[in-house]
């Protein structure tokens, strides 16, 4: 994911990103309905703090996981009634492999004096929300996000 301004977003820039966030989680859901049954299920969407945020340079990306979020809701109300809950999980800056491939490190690096928990998020920070939104614990949760941001949200 390569940041740009608005100005300069072309379409070799917009399509892969639109293609992977949007296109790929619709596609996955509707794979994903194939393989539940009359017992329902959780599906639980991976979105960004970038979606409430809105960082400078980031309108592509932002919008895409804003339409996760979108489309995270609308899936709820669709498949409610087949037991089936749809929730996402927002996380903030998390160190991955692609954080550091991107140099975006570099960048969460600059964050950590206003991330209240005071560093950068790991892998097995989100792991607990995820655990949590596909438990029967939150079978009274659809439709909703759960930020996951060392306080950052």
């Amino acid at each position: 994911m390569k940041s740009r301004p608005s100005a300069r977003v072309t379409n070799e820039h917009f399509h892969p990103l639109f293609d992977l966030n949007v296109l790929g989680l619709i596609l996955t859901t509707q794979e994903a309905l194939i393989h539940l049954g009359p017992e329902g299920g959780s599906i639980i969407n991976m979105s960004s703090i970038v979606s409430a945020s809105s960082p400078a340079d980031q309108s592509v990306y932002n919008a895409t996981k804003s339409a996760v979020d979108g489309l995270t809701r609308t899936f709820a109300k669709e498949l409610g009634q087949r037991k089936i809950r749809v929730n996402s999980i927002n996380p903030g800056p998390i160190e991955t492999e692609g954080t550091h491939s991107t140099g975006f490190i570099d960048r969460f690096q600059t964050l950590i004096p206003i991330i209240p928990l005071g560093r950068i998020g790991q892998p097995q920070d989100i792991a607990p929300g995820v655990v949590f939104l596909a438990s029967s614990d939150s079978e009274w949760m659809t439709g909703e996000t759960l930020y996951v941001t060392g306080g950052l949200h």
